[in-house]
């Protein structure tokens, strides 16, 4: 294959939809590229497709982890590429479709060649995060290294991993040089209109705290008592300061909104700067299927 095809775009925009449908017409097999999919029981927040869906339309790092593993951009990188070869190997197309901009960056561009993490540093800096707050630590970053905020984001785990590299090395990550990625890709972005996405984004909050996102946030609560960085989700952290009491339900539903909306945001500024070879088509849902049965058929000769 010349290239490997992914279907980027922000949160909302249909991305699952599409390739479920084109799945069904074509031999296709999704590689997710969603932090949240990769954990088992984090279903409803996620709208992760259905093991009904699942099994019409095989995915790739989907319940791949439990919710109190860890997922680094190297190992999610290593088992991307690992199933791309899989697939390849099958002699079918890998799909990657995802809104995790850093893991698809990673995956395309190549990694930075970091050293390996230091627990008892990495501790420290929790620490001056609970102290100091998040914002200080963002600003430190950015000082000096603004592509590594921007990349980071208000992630509080990959922000603590940057400024480790940052306070160890004296480098920030974004100095380091990049490991060739291994294969090649094309990118097809979602670029839907924000008036059309934000009230999507709205109806999915509340249509998923109707079928039960509390309830699932309770049990995971109740197997992974300490708060596992999977809990730090939009939506799932919402639910839980609700379920510590913080605030009411209707307060919680407000802040799973805003989160979700301000995450839209970030996506746009991040896939607005997408390196290498990208298309952008200017709709989402299925109004977006038709461009993207082309874009795939045109570039891939499917």
């Amino acid at each position: 294959m010349e290239a490997v095809p992914v279907l980027a775009g922000p949160t909302g925009s249909g991305k699952t939809l599409l390739a479920l449908r084109l799945g069904e017409e074509l031999p296709l097999e999704v590689v997710s590229a969603d932090a949240a999919m990769v954990y088992r029981g984090l279903d409803i927040g996620t709208d992760k497709p259905t093991l009904e869906e699942r099994a019409r339309v095989p995915h790739h790092l989907v319940d791949a982890l439990e919710p109190s593993e860890a997922m680094s951009v190297a190992r999610w990188v290593g088992l991307a590429e690992g199933a791309i070869a899989e697939v390849l190997g099958r002699g079918r197309v890998p799909l990657v479709v995802g809104g995790t901009g850093y893991y698809i960056r990673a995956l395309s561009e190549g990694l930075p060649q970091l050293p390996p993490p230091d627990p008892g540093v990495q501790e420290a800096l929790w620490r001056e995060l609970t102290a100091r707050g998040l914002e200080a630590l963002l600003r430190e970053l950015a000082q000096a290294s603004p592509e590594d905020a921007r990349r980071v984001g208000r992630n509080p785990r990959r922000l603590v991993r940057a400024l480790e590299v940052l306070r160890r090395t004296g480098l920030p990550p974004a100095r380091f040089p990049r490991r060739p990625p291994r294969f090649r890709y094309r990118k097809l972005v979602l670029w839907p209109e924000r008036e059309w996405l934000f009230p999507k984004l709205e109806e999915r909050a509340k249509r998923q705290f109707a079928r039960g996102l509390v309830e699932e946030v309770r049990g995971l609560l109740a197997r992974y008592p300490t708060i596992p960085t999977a809990l730090q989700a939009i939506g799932y952290k919402e639910v839980v300061g609700y379920l510590r009491g913080e605030y009411g339900l209707e307060e919680a539903l407000l802040r799973d909104i805003r989160a979700v909306k301000a995450y839209a945001r970030r996506q746009y500024t991040w896939f607005r700067r997408e390196p290498g070879n990208v298309t952008y088509l200017p709709r989402g849902g299925e109004a977006a299927y038709p461009g993207f049965r082309d874009w795939l058929g045109l570039r891939f000769g499917l």
